[in-house]
């Protein structure tokens, strides 16, 4: 019997609390901030683990080069690497070349989405920011940013009150002009032309992801919404940005990581768990998504937790 896989106790991310936000480790003493608080902190820290809270972060690499993780994504990261994670979306950062420390790798800014979302039903020019916080849910990473990003948190940093604020809206409406992004963890509707659009798409998405090892066509929906498989098909690929083939499998796909992850479970039983009817079919797409195969992503997950590669 082969010996069982050394792996960490911990699976799941741990929940940051206000308990954790020493000005010792970088943050701003709560009542020197208001919506926005600043943290700025070295490498290695105790802040640097797989952990997640209940505010987006905005989070900009100034030092070092090594493995992100972002939900269920795991790439690699050097200066310049700007990402904003949505409420209770779990991520690390681990440097590889940090040698014996570094005093400052991460400019981070935290904010909570109840005060904007409530500010922009009275405030029209805050919409724009409420589709950017949306996307946010998943992981966002900005390209050509790093030197705006920079200043931008510098001005937040060095201001208190309305003028923090008036800095803080800047930051957030040049990232909701950025269109070089991508989303980082699982797949996200891009748009659709109503309410009776979104309505339709969510009921796709929910039998999709309501029982992944269940066979679902294209065929079926179309009967089920009253459309033609053509038409459905193209309404699909506009609403999602993805054909329905290529949808399913990310959903697929993001499920195993999820699994690979959390659990123990073999390869094979996952495969077949989140709806592939064969193992080599699972492997080959799951490679074509994620760049690595599902093995090398259970290895490459299990440092999230803070070991080096």
């Amino acid at each position: 019997m082969p010996a069982p896989r050394s792996r960490p106790r911990q699976r799941q991310p741990e929940l940051e609390g206000e308990f954790a936000r020493s000005p010792a480790l970088g943050y701003e003493a709560p009542e020197d901030g208001g919506l926005v608080r600043c943290l700025a902190h070295g490498f290695p820290t105790p802040l640097a683990r797989w952990h997640f809270h209940d505010e987006y972060e905005l989070h900009l690499i100034t030092c070092t080069s090594g493995k992100a993780f972002v939900g269920d994504w795991i790439g690699q990261f050097e200066p310049g690497h700007l990402v904003l994670c949505g409420p209770r979306l779990p991520h690390n950062w681990i440097s590889l070349d940090a040698g014996e420390g570094v005093p400052e790798r991460d400019l981070v800014i935290q904010f909570e989405h109840a005060p904007l979302a409530r500010a922009a039903e009275s405030l029209p020019e805050l919409r724009e920011v409420m589709a950017l916080l949306q996307r946010a849910r998943h992981g966002i990473e900005f390209f050509g940013m790093s030197e705006r990003a920079q200043a931008h948190w510098q001005a937040v940093k060095a201001t208190r009150g309305v003028r923090r604020f008036g800095h803080f809206c800047a930051y957030l409406a040049d990232l909701a002009q950025c269109g070089d992004y991508r989303l980082l963890s699982t797949v996200q509707i891009q748009s659709a032309e109503g309410d009776g659009e979104l309505e339709q798409i969510n009921r796709i998405v929910d039998r999709i992801t309501g029982d992944l090892a269940a066979s679902v066509s294209l065929a079926d929906l179309a009967g089920e919404l009253g459309m033609s498989e053509s038409r459905l098909s193209r309404f699909f690929k506009r609403a999602t940005g993805n054909s329905f083939t290529d949808f399913v499998n990310m959903v697929r796909i993001n499920s195993a990581c999820r699994l690979l992850m959390q659990t123990d479970h073999f390869v094979a039983d996952i495969c077949y768990q989140v709806g592939f009817n064969n193992v080599a079919n699972f492997n080959r797409r799951f490679l074509e998504l994620k760049g690595v195969t599902p093995t090398e992503f259970r290895r490459q997950a299990e440092h999230r937790f803070g070991g080096a590669s």
